[in-house]
């Protein structure tokens, strides 16, 4: 099977780029070179996908089986790809989010037919204008859109309420003994998933022609509140975690920006059924649980000592948070 991957090299994706190799699948990367972050086994292509006509240069008539996009984020991305890819491809897949399922929760089980909505964030609504635009070209014109939504999946970062693009962060500040930050009273309760995990679902699909015209979620059935996430990273790094419980909606007055990842998608309870993953990808079984999965995290950023460096301005947020709550209730 001869497949193209859009990117390929990110957290999630390198997980998926290497598995996919090792089960003998012809993986072509196509990126625009910058990254050290190497597969074995892949082809790279270098070119930048937000100009076709470079690409198609690059591809020179090569026809695949599949095409992953990972980094396609608005309408105008998936309107280029159509234009790129139609008649180049069997199957194209489109990397949405689970983030843009119904905010506040209908129903306490997440389903693929669990309505899309989310006022919250506008990244979760511009995935969902994404699946729309797909699901029109496959409605008009049979265009081969397959649309994966992963959940909060984890391979090189520590979850964290805040500073999420701050990998180490969280991680730095159970080290030094500083407060935490669980929203709410900690009890909602979160799907952790591997990529490890998300991959050998990911792989599966791949080619499948059952899975064209679908929404398919993958995570894991791992599930844990916030308590239980923090308690679990600090046991992992031997220290104790010093939790400080603040409402999600008070994040969001002193902070907006935080306030909207947490109002659009971490603050209500996320419990996923895996069935039509399963389903189509039989024997797809997530195997690491989070308290495994933390340290094959922290092994990662012990490797490479650089890898720990963390903005200073993430913890001011933080303590920015922090000191309004206890003014606050003070």
């Amino acid at each position: 099977m001869k497949v193209l991957f859009v990117g390929g090299t990110g957290d999630i994706s390198t997980s998926v780029s290497k598995y996919a190799v090792e089960q003998g699948i012809d993986l072509y990367l196509l990126n625009r070179g910058q990254t050290s972050n190497v597969v074995s086994g892949a082809t790279v292509i270098t070119g930048d996908v937000r100009k076709p006509d470079e690409v198609r240069r690059a591809l020179n008539g090569l026809r695949f089986d599949a095409v992953v996009n990972w980094v396609a984020f608005v309408p105008e991305d998936i309107e280029r790809d159509i234009e790129l890819f139609r008649g180049l491809t069997r199957q194209y897949i489109f990397i949405s989010s689970a983030s843009a399922y119904h905010k506040p929760p209908l129903h306490p089980i997440i389903t693929e037919s669990t309505p899309l909505h989310n006022p919250y964030l506008a990244y979760s609504r511009n995935k969902q204008a994404c699946e729309e635009r797909l699901m029109l070209a496959y409605r008009e014109e049979g265009f081969p859109a397959t649309i994966v939504r992963p959940s909060h999946t984890y391979a090189h970062h520590i979850p964290s309420i805040i500073g999420g693009d701050q990998p180490y962060a969280l991680a730095e500040r159970m080290l030094n003994g500083w407060p935490v930050i669980v929203h709410g009273d900690g009890s909602s309760l979160w799907t952790m998933t591997h990529a490890e995990d998300f991959a050998r679902g990911f792989v599966g699909l791949l080619g499948h022609p059952l899975s064209i015209g679908q929404a398919i979620h993958i995570t894991s059935d791992d599930v844990l509140n916030w308590n239980q996430i923090h308690h679990i990273i600090a046991d992992a790094l031997g220290v104790e975690a010093k939790i400080i419980h603040i409402p999600s909606d008070f994040i969001a007055r002193v902070n907006p920006s935080v306030g909207a990842g947490l109002l659009g998608d971490k603050t209500w309870s996320a419990v996923f059924d895996n069935s039509k993953i399963k389903s189509l990808v039989p024997g797809f079984k997530a195997v690491i649980p989070f308290h495994q999965g933390i340290h094959k995290v922290l092994a990662w950023f012990d490797e490479d000592e650089g890898r720990k460096k963390c903005d200073p301005q993430v913890h001011s947020t933080m303590d920015q948070i922090i000191r309004a709550y206890r003014a606050a209730t003070d």
